[in-house]
């Protein structure tokens, strides 16, 4: 099978895979809405929440991204029993130092939600102190279902790692629905841990599947383990710069208006959707292929394999930032407005999904211009970029906040993604320069273009809608849902038109899918 097809089937798996996660993450955050709104208890949680969040999203994360490349280069000399044993020293090391975190962090459980909560309320910052005890043994669970991820994806199996965190998100609704009703929020937060558990959990049969042979050894000095370790330390660096965005924002949002934390959570996971959904999926399949043909020494092939990746991204990304601008009060309030989630709460949200959403485009890219650097070995650059804009999302969060309260630190940030963005693109063309050539800038223009004709579509759509239909109940929803399907045809209109060749290709191999299940005569 070709690399194309290899990374176009792996795309729609976990596309697949991702949209149920998605559609029962913003499950969960609805659950938790609707069981608690944006009070205060609400905040304690998601302070709570952070630590464990950021473990995954931070060493979690980097394991699945080191693993894969290592793997490859294992793969490619043969050796692949020592790739085993090499993989289950890591698995030992990664749980051994995650147990001892957890115990500290449930120990400084009164530092951590002090840190993150300084501006809380006595009884509110007490809370988050509870929490965040109860929730700390989820970060064991979450690093070593990164672990898990990385060993199944650099044998290209996609499926498990994929369905972990919807399987995560169902336990933490159960949770909030279930637990929240027996315990109130400690149900929530049991839920929590045990989505954790449940994450890990999903991958152990199929990584007996591809073969992995578990050891129990633990020996932290074993060279390969040494440079598995020198190769993550500046990625989770790097993916840790970008969780104290989050940090940054909750503790200058604890001592804005209530509910102000929660806010940005609701429209942060909103402005991810995209992003996670799709650009996860591409950048996902596309790994494994790109650290080949580093390993193989075809940096041209692996430029338009890249490049062609970044298209696609920009095909999802740019007219989901556009949408997401356009529809933000009626998206929030179908999504979030009921039970303890007011108008107010609605509001709120929207504001900073506004601020959220400018950056999307920047979000979208950033992932696989950092997977292009990590593919080739390369994790040390990613990181000094990151750290050296981290000063400058700590001053435009200070300065912006005082304007724009709450939504001034989501601008803040949206600002640092696309500075980041452009660092990383710039200094990755260096070494790839058939990654950005004229035609990628071209196709880039139409792609605006036609998501511009759709954003004024929608607009003028949304408004007519709004006066006939109403903004509530089951009118709302139909609001929604023609916004979204009429921008969706308009955009992919106006792509054709404008000869987007990626949107052609989509639809070309979408169609010959569909011709090849259903038997249909399919000419390319």
């Amino acid at each position: 099978m070709s690399a194309g097809n290899t990374i176009a089937r792996a795309t729609v798996l976990i596309l697949a895979l991702s949209l149920l996660s998605r559609v029962l993450g913003l499950g969960r955050e609805m659950a938790i809405a609707y069981g608690f709104g944006t009070g205060g208890t609400a905040d304690a949680f998601f302070v709570a929440y952070i630590i464990p969040y950021i473990f995954y999203g931070v060493i979690g994360m980097a394991l699945t991204t080191v693993i894969v490349p290592v793997f490859a280069e294992y793969a490619a000399e043969g050796r692949r029993e020592e790739a085993w044993r090499m993989l289950s020293l890591v698995t030992n090391t990664v749980f051994t130092v995650m147990a001892a975190l957890a115990i500290l962090g449930m120990v400084g459980a009164p530092v951590i939600a002090g840190t993150l909560g300084a501006g809380f309320k006595p009884e509110t910052l007490q809370l988050a102190t509870r929490l965040t005890a109860v929730m700390m043994p989820a970060i064991v669970f979450m690093t070593l279902a990164g672990v898990f991820a990385g060993i199944l994806n650099a044998n290209q199996v996609f499926g498990p790692p994929a369905f972990g965190p919807a399987a995560q998100n169902l336990t933490i609704i159960a949770g909030a629905l279930l637990g929240g009703k027996l315990w109130g929020i400690y149900g929530l937060a049991g839920g929590a841990v045990a989505g954790a558990v449940v994450l890990g959990l999903v991958q152990l049969p199929a990584l007996r599947h591809v073969g992995f042979k578990y050891s129990f050894q633990i020996d932290i000095r074993h060279p390969e383990v040494r440079r598995v370790l020198a190769l993550i330390l500046p990625v989770i660096l790097m993916s840790g710069i970008m969780q104290v965005y989050t940090m940054v924002d909750w503790r200058l949002a604890s001592g804005l208006a209530a509910g102000s934390i929660s806010s940005l959570n609701y429209a942060n996971k909103l402005m991810n959707l995209p992003q996670g959904l799709f650009v996860t999926a591409v950048a996902t399949a596309v790994f494994p292929t790109l650290s080949q043909l580093v390993a193989e020494n075809r940096r041209a092939e692996m430029a338009r394999v890249l490049q062609r990746a970044m298209k696609v991204i920009l095909l999802l990304g740019v007219p989901g930032a556009i949408g997401l601008i356009v529809l933000r009060e009626p998206v929030v309030g179908l999504l979030f407005q009921r039970g303890a989630f007011d108008a107010q709460s609605t509001s709120m949200t929207a504001s900073a999904l506004l601020f959220y959403a400018i950056g999307l485009a920047g979000l979208c890219l950033n992932l696989p211009l950092v997977r292009g650097f990590f593919a080739m070995h390369d994790t040390r650059t990613p990181f000094f970029v990151s750290a050296s804009t981290l000063v400058v999302k700590i001053i435009l969060s200070l300065v912006l906040v005082r304007f724009l309260q709450h939504a001034g630190l989501a601008l803040a940030t949206s600002l640092t993604v696309i500075l980041n963005m452009s660092i990383f693109a710039l200094l990755l063309r260096r070494r790839l320069p058939e990654l950005f050539d004229r035609p990628f800038f071209n196709f880039t223009g139409r792609v605006a273009i036609s998501a511009g004709v759709m954003g004024l579509a929608v607009y003028g759509l949304d408004g007519l809608l709004a006066g006939h239909l109403g903004t509530g109940g089951l009118a709302l929803v139909v609001r929604v849902v023609t916004d979204v399907l009429t921008g969706a045809a308009v955009f992919v209109i106006a792509g054709l038109v404008l000869r987007l060749d990626e949107l052609v290709n989509i639809i070309r191999f979408s169609y010959g899918t569909v011709a090849r299940r259903t038997g249909m005569s399919y000419t390319k």
